[in-house]
C-alpha cells in the first residue's frame, strides 16, 4: 500500500473524465487545452483537474509531448463487519485485511453487517465513494 501504483500517458492524449496525478494527488481531468507558441516554440498543453478526495482545483502546463503520471484505480470488494457512527469496519474479500472507512452521504443508512460492498483504492487511499 505504500507504493504508489501508477502508469504514464502523453499529456496531449488526455480527455475530460480521465484521471491524472498532479503533485502526487489523484485528480479527474476537467479540461485539456493546447496552444501553439511562437515561431520556434513547442506547443503547450494545459490540464485543469479536480482532486478526487479534496475537491481542490489544480492545473498543470507542459509541452504537448511530455508524459504525466496516471493513477491505477483498483475496484475491490469488501464485507461490512461493523458500523461505527459515521465509519464502517470492512474486511477485504481478496486478502482478508481489515480496515475502517468513512461512510459517504449516499450510503448512510444503507449498509448492514454482512453486506458486500465495492470500494476503490487510488494511490494508496481507499474510499467507498464512487469515482465517476
Amino acid at each position: 500500500m505504500n507504493r504508489l501504483e501508477k502508469t504514464t500517458a502523453v499529456i496531449k492524449n488526455l480527455k475530460k473524465g480521465h484521471f491524472i496525478l498532479i503533485e502526487g494527488v489523484p485528480c479527474r481531468v476537467e479540461s485539456v487545452t493546447s496552444s501553439k507558441s511562437g515561431k520556434h516554440g513547442a506547443s503547450k498543453t494545459r490540464v485543469e483537474a479536480i482532486g478526487l478526495f479534496d475537491g481542490r482545483r489544480r492545473s498543470i502546463v507542459k509541452p504537448s509531448d511530455d508524459t504525466v503520471d496516471v493513477p491505477i484505480i483498483l475496484k475491490k470488494r469488501a464485507q461490512v463487519l461493523a458500523l461505527l457512527a459515521d465509519r464502517v469496519q470492512l474486511m477485504d474479500l481478496s486478502d482478508y485485511s481489515m480496515f475502517e472507512l468513512e461512510i459517504p452521504e449516499e450510503l448512510k443508512g444503507k449498509l448492514n453487517p454482512g453486506d458486500e460492498v465495492p470500494y476503490f483504492e487510488v494511490a494508496g487511499i481507499r474510499t467507498l465513494k464512487p469515482l465517476k
